[in-house]
């Protein structure tokens, strides 16, 4: 489909798994500029600036689409400063530059802005209280954006995957390769989201609102997940069960996948118990349909082992 307008689009943290996902998607709406993170630092802010200033003296952005982050959950507790960098104070460069430049910013956040208490679906205006360093720092870049760039979509989201990168269902097909069974938290709640989920969503949502003006009331952060929800080990059963169904040879079975507690599995940061994701205002905003988490996970299986067959 041609573009109503030909966007020139600003892509940072190209081969992350989210950002090598969005520098295909992004590509019928216009020139799109992709950056990696070796060529776009955001750890250093003022050098960003400085680089995005002399970038835009010959070539402006419409809509800048940040997909860089700093995501090591456990290291950003003894990486506070760098975290902030790269999850806060550089995505407030952006939504500067963005404003100046009269483009539109869509930025991506967590589910680990909230601190994961209760059952039920954590909506967009629910209270923060972030656990962690990382969580803190992805919650002062909301703000940050927010407080410069009126003219900004926040997409919060919740437990990403993806073909391309390092993340948890690429770590279960490994670990069940290797062993004959398994230990997974089962006490934390959520749903998988697959790139291209978030990918579509971004397309959908940068064509929604193109023209709209800085005052237009549907701005702001939006919740982005599948429908559905599941535990990590509900997720890893999920994961090897469709697994074998594609043919991988795999040591260990779903039913030998324990479950355990979070306590049983202690790590540096502390994470959400409860991370689902209530998505009507998307839907009824933008009047869109999300499809059940499992169908994500089973596209990403399909990709993967019609690659490389385990």
């Amino acid at each position: 489909m041609v573009p109503e307008v030909a966007h020139r689009i600003l892509l940072l943290g190209a081969q992350g798994q989210l950002g090598h996902k969005l520098n295909t998607a992004l590509q019928p709406l216009g020139e799109v500029k992709a950056f990696t993170r070796a060529e776009l630092d955001l750890s250093n802010p003022t050098a960003l600036r400085a680089d995005l200033a002399a970038l835009a003296r010959h070539w402006q952005p419409t809509v800048v689409v940040n997909a860089a982050a700093y995501t090591a959950v456990d290291k950003a507790e003894s990486e506070p400063q760098v975290a902030h960098a790269v999850n806060a104070q550089s995505p407030a460069v952006l939504a500067q530059l963005a404003h100046a430049w009269g483009a539109m910013l869509v930025h991506y956040s967590t589910d680990y802005v909230f601190d994961g208490g209760g059952q039920r679906s954590w909506h967009e205006d629910d209270a923060t209280n972030p656990l962690s360093v990382y969580g803190a720092s992805k919650l002062a870049g909301e703000q940050a954006i927010a407080q410069a760039c009126p003219r900004h979509l926040t997409l919060r989201t919740s437990w990403v995957v993806g073909a391309h990168g390092n993340n948890f269902l690429k770590t279960m097909l490994r670990l069940a390769a290797e062993r004959e069974s398994l230990r997974v938290v089962a006490d934390q709640i959520g749903a998988p989201t697959s790139t291209a989920l978030l990918a579509h969503v971004t397309v959908q949502l940068i064509h929604a609102m193109q023209d709209a003006q800085a005052a237009d009331p549907r701005w702001g952060v939006y919740h982005v997940a599948p429908s559905g929800e599941t535990s990590w080990h509900g997720y890893a059963q999920h994961i090897i069960a469709q697994a074998v169904a594609r043919g991988a040879v795999l040591k260990a079975s779903p039913s030998a996948v324990m479950p355990i507690t979070t306590a049983e599995y202690p790590l540096p940061a502390q994470r959400p118990m409860n991370s689902r994701l209530d998505t009507s205002k998307l839907q009824n905003t933008f009047g869109l349909t999300l499809p059940v988490w499992s169908q994500g996970v089973d596209a990403i299986l399909d990709e993967l082992l019609k690659k490389k067959p385990l």
